[in-house]
């Protein structure tokens, strides 16, 4: 292996020895420094979209069994500065002919500005899909409501404040999208407490906190079979008519995908993967591989150099990690 570029690591390229070790020194080194040190730029926020850097956060919390708290890292994305308008909900149908949802006409709900609810999953999806987005993780969801420290109980802090989202029936109906200023999230997101509960990209298994991988959870593979009525998907946020034991960022609510029952209160957003420019990806790729490598996760370390040679596949530097990094997979199966 050759000698590594970044300022940590003194490598002796005929050691394989050393090398390890100054790997493991390297893992040492706090996830969180080495985010800082190296997430890469961006490019410009899409319109009405808030930017969440790549980062660590705390997933879960101690409230119920299913929030079960572990570190999450997730890579950059953007998120829906607000949640999915009638208005814009409105343009969707037109242009594709889609159906219109449940509660389309009720009075309480149906101003432009207000979100649309009567959404089952499958109609957020198609949704985000016409927009170029998808609906978000629900470790992106979280993190976006959670804020930069990544611990936020509710999106304003830790403490409740009715003044700061719509729910238990106190306005008796949805509010706008852009309501509730001093409420948002410290990345800038809307109503991500309140309003109306959002749809989520997960299944809900409510054991899956419990053996979450660190590095992009996507959820389990198969969803809950809730009361043999089929497998559920996740809904987070809470809503104008739930009470306030659903509104912190954490809480974990579930419905069918095809179901839009309790549809008053059911809504979305979207998402979308930010694009890394530059070098700086592969090179966050590579040093993400040398993280796992003393941390001899070989799996993970594999991943991240293979994503940094589709980035720059003439690197001799890549190559002879990769050749280091196999030689140690092909060693565990002997």
């Amino acid at each position: 292996m050759t000698k590594a570029r970044h300022a940590h690591i003194h490598q002796s390229p005929s050691k394989g020895e050393k090398t390890m070790k100054n790997l493991t020194l390297f893992s040492s080194i706090t996830l969180a420094s080495i985010l800082l040190a190296a997430t890469p730029a961006m490019s410009q926020d899409p319109d009405n979209m808030v930017l969440v850097p790549r980062g660590e956060f705390i997933m879960g919390s101690q409230e119920h069994q299913d929030e079960h708290p572990h570190n999450v890292v997730v890579d950059a994305y953007y998120i829906d500065k607000y949640e999915v308008s009638n208005q814009d909900y409105k343009a969707f149908m037109k242009a594709t002919g889609h159906p219109a949802p449940a509660y389309w006409d009720d009075p309480r709900l149906s101003k432009p500005e207000q979100p649309v609810v009567g959404v089952n999953w499958y109609d957020g999806s198609a949704f985000c899909e016409w927009k170029g987005k998808r609906l978000p993780t629900e470790a992106e969801w979280e993190r976006a409501a959670k804020g930069p420290d990544g611990n936020g109980h509710y999106p304003w802090g830790h403490t409740l404040d009715e003044t700061k989202a719509n729910y238990g029936q106190n306005v008796g109906m949805t509010t706008a999208v852009d309501s509730y200023p001093s409420g948002v999230s410290g990345f800038g997101a809307y109503n991500m407490s309140g309003n109306v509960f959002e749809w989520v990209s997960d299944w809900y298994d409510p054991g899956y906190f419990n053996v979450s991988p660190a590095l992009n959870p996507q959820g389990p593979a198969a969803g809950l079979n809730f009361a043999n009525q089929g497998p559920v998907k996740v809904l987070k946020g809470g809503s104008w008519l739930a009470p306030s034991s659903s509104l912190h960022s954490s809480h974990r609510f579930w419905n069918q995908p095809e179901n839009n029952s309790y549809g008053v209160g059911l809504g979305f957003r979207c998402a979308k993967s930010a694009s890394p420019v530059g070098i700086q990806a592969t090179q966050y790729d590579f040093m993400h591989a040398l993280i796992s490598m003393g941390d001899e996760k070989w799996a993970e370390a594999l991943e991240s150099i293979d994503r940094a040679l589709k980035g720059d596949p003439e690197n001799a530097e890549y190559m002879d990690t990769k050749s280091l990094i196999m030689k140690q997979i092909n060693k565990g199966k002997n």
